[in-house]
C-alpha cells in the first residue's frame, strides 16, 4: 500500500475497562506518531482489533469482530487478551497481518508502523494530542489503571496466563495522570486493576514522589492522595483483605466515593477454597457490617458464579443466605462456563447445565428483591448526582452508588434548568424501580 502523510487507522475495542485503557494508550501513541483515527471500516487504511478472551462468549465475540474487520476492510492487526492464541487466530484468519498479546503496546504500534508506514512525523504544533491522551470515555469520567496482571491463581480464571503477574505502576506516575485527567475536565476517576487491594505489593510499597512529597505505592496512600483532587474517585476490583478497613474513614469523610466493587464470587467456604479465591477465609459478613458502621452510605457491588463444579444444594443455599444477610446493593451473577485453560475444568462433579440455569435464576430473583428494597429506601433522600447526558426535558445521571454502564442510573427532570454532561447537581429522589432512581433538581 502506498504511504500517505496521515494514514488512517480504524479501531475496535472489546472487553472490560482494563482493555479499554489499553486501547486508549495504543490510540494515543498512534496519534502521537502521526496517524489519524477514523470511526469506520471504509475510510481506514488498516484496522486494529483489541480482543477479549476471558470466557467463551468473549472469545466468540472477538473472533466475530476479527472476521467482520477482515470482511469489511481486509487489513487487520489483532491485539489484546485473545492474542495469546495467535496460532488459532491465524489458522482461522490467515489474512491477519499481525497478532500481539495483551499490554503489548510497543508491539502493536510497531506492527502498525510496519504494515502502514507514515512519511510525516507528528508535529506537536499542528497535530495536538491532549495532555491526558486520547480517551474512549465521555469527557467527564475516565478509567485510571493502577497496575497490570495478578498474583492470584483462581481456578476458574486464565487472566494471569494472559496478563502475567502483578506489576504496579509507580504512584507518582499514577497521580500525575490523575492530575492531567482532572485538569482536562474529568469529574470522576474509576480506579481499575486486576486486584486494587494488592496495589504496590510487588514493589514492596516503594516510596515515590508526588508534587515533591514522598508517598508510598500502596492502596491507602493512593486513596488519600486521590481524595485531595476534589473529584469523584470510585474503586473497582477490590479484594476484601483486612487493610481495606483503613479506607472506610476516607469514604465516610467524603474524600473518595463510598463505593466498593468486590468480586466475592461465592459464599460457601468449600467452594471458595475450590475456586482458590484470595481472602477466602475472611468473615465477609462481619467485615461488611463493620464497614457500614463506619460509613452507612457505603454501596457494595459484586459478582458471583452459580453452578461452579462441585457446588451442592447446600453450597448454593449458603450463597442465598449470604445474599439475604449481606444486603448488597448491586450484584451480577453468571452460570459457570468452562474457560479453555482454566484449572476448574478438571474438577469433579460438574453441575448439569439445566441446574446451573435454575440456580442462576433463583439467585437473580433473590437479589432483585434486595436491590429493589435498597433503592426504595432512597426515596425521599437528597443525592448529589453527576450528569451523563441530557436529552430534551430529561437527563441521565449517576449517584455515588452508580458506576457507568454496570449499575443503575438516576433519571432527572430537567425542567427549565440549564445543565450539561459533567455537571454535579443535587436532586430529591421521588421514585425508584428495580434498577433506577428518579429525581427532581433542588433549587438553583
Amino acid at each position: 500500500m502506498p504511504m500517505s502523510a496521515h494514514p488512517k487507522v480504524g479501531f475496535v475495542s472489546l472487553g472490560c475497562p482494563k482493555a479499554l485503557v489499553d486501547s486508549e494508550r495504543i490510540l494515543t501513541q498512534l496519534r502521537t506518531d502521526g496517524y489519524d483515527v477514523v470511526p469506520d471500516y471504509d475510510n481506514a487504511d488498516l484496522v486494529v482489533v483489541n480482543t477479549c478472551g476471558f470466557i467463551d462468549s468473549a472469545v466468540a465475540e472477538s473472533m466475530d469482530a476479527i472476521g467482520e474487520a477482515i470482511s469489511e476492510n481486509g487489513r487487520v492487526i489483532v491485539t489484546g487478551c485473545l492474542g495469546v492464541k495467535a496460532d488459532e487466530i491465524k489458522a482461522q484468519f490467515p489474512k491477519v497481518l499481525a497478532v500481539t498479546g495483551p499490554q503489548a503496546y510497543e508491539e502493536v504500534v510497531g506492527a502498525v508502523h510496519t504494515h502502514l508506514p507514515t512519511v510525516q512525523k507528528h508535529d506537536p504544533f499542528l497535530d495536538l494530542v491532549p495532555p491526558q491522551g486520547i480517551k474512549l470515555t465521555p469527557r467527564h469520567y475516565a478509567y485510571l489503571k493502577i497496575s497490570e496482571g495478578c498474583n492470584h491463581r483462581c481456578s476458574f480464571c486464565i487472566i494471569p496466563s494472559m496478563r502475567g503477574n502483578l506489576v504496579s505502576r509507580d504512584i507518582g506516575d499514577v497521580m500525575a495522570e490523575a492530575e492531567r485527567l482532572k485538569n482536562a475536565g474529568v469529574r470522576e476517576l474509576l480506579i481499575i486493576s486486576q486486584d486494587t487491594s494488592a496495589y504496590g505489593v510487588d514493589i514492596k510499597y516503594r516510596t515515590a514522589f508526588w508534587n515533591g512529597r514522598p508517598i508510598k505505592t500502596r492502596m491507602l496512600e493512593l486513596c488519600e492522595a486521590l481524595g485531595e483532587l476534589g473529584i469523584w474517585v470510585r474503586l473497582h476490583y477490590v479484594y476484601p483483605y483486612p487493610h481495606v478497613d483503613n479506607i472506610m474513614p476516607l469514604m465516610a469523610e467524603g474524600k473518595i466515593l463510598p463505593y466498593l466493587d468486590i468480586p466475592f464470587q461465592h459464599a460457601s467456604p468449600r467452594i471458595l477454597k475450590s475456586m482458590k479465591r484470595p481472602a477466602a477465609s475472611e468473615n465477609n459478613l462481619t467485615r461488611i457490617k463493620a464497614w457500614r458502621e463506619i460509613c452507612p452510605e457505603l454501596t457494595i457491588r459484586s459478582t458471583f458464579i452459580a453452578g461452579f463444579p462441585g457446588e451442592t444444594d447446600e453450597d448454593f443455599e449458603h450463597l442465598l443466605e449470604f445474599l439475604e444477610e449481606a444486603q448488597l446493593d448491586r450484584v451480577g451473577c453468571f452460570a459457570y462456563s468452562p474457560v479453555d485453560g482454566a484449572k476448574a475444568n478438571e474438577l469433579e462433579n460438574p453441575v448439569p447445565e439445566e441446574l446451573k440455569q435454575e440456580r442462576l435464576q433463583r439467585f437473580m430473583e433473590t437479589q432483585a428483591a434486595i436491590s429493589a428494597n435498597r433503592l426504595q429506601a432512597k426515596v425521599g433522600t437528597r443525592q448529589v448526582v453527576l450528569i451523563d447526558s441530557v436529552n430534551g426535558e430529561n437527563a441521565i445521571a449517576r449517584s455515588s452508588a452508580d458506576a457507568p454502564e454496570i449499575d443503575g442510573v438516576v433519571h432527572v427532570s430537567v425542567d427549565d434548568y440549564e445543565i450539561e454532561a459533567g455537571d454535579f447537581i443535587e436532586v430529591d429522589v421521588v421514585q425508584a424501580d428495580e434498577h433506577d432512581l428518579y429525581g427532581q433538581i433542588v433549587g438553583e
